[in-house]
């Protein structure tokens, strides 16, 4: 089965692993490697996390105050996007067209 990113989902991890990485080279590597590990939970049990919203689920990542919301579809998981716990909800929800 394959993840399948937005875009603007790509740009979240991108932007997350740039500020651990910026602090600490190898805190930014833990989040990528918590985040690889979330991604292959999501591969492996897809309807395992909670759904949040209508059929979107969140995910929560091991030692990172990050969530993975995503949609399982008949072609696999599609990520929306990948957020700080403490940021405002809206910002998934606009993604989801909620």
């Amino acid at each position: 089965m394959i993840v399948r990113l937005i875009p603007a989902a790509q740009e979240d991890v991108r932007e997350a692993a740039s500020w651990y990485g910026e602090r600490d080279a190898a805190l930014g590597q833990q989040f990528v490697s918590a985040l690889s590990d979330g991604i292959a939970q999501i591969v492996q049990f897809p309807e395992s996390s909670p759904r949040v919203h209508g059929e979107i689920r969140r995910l929560l990542l091991h030692r990172f105050p990050y969530c993975v919301f995503y949609l399982v579809e008949p072609s696999g998981p599609v990520v929306l996007g990948c957020f700080h716990a403490r940021r405002d909800p809206k910002a998934w929800q606009r993604r989801a067209g909620v």
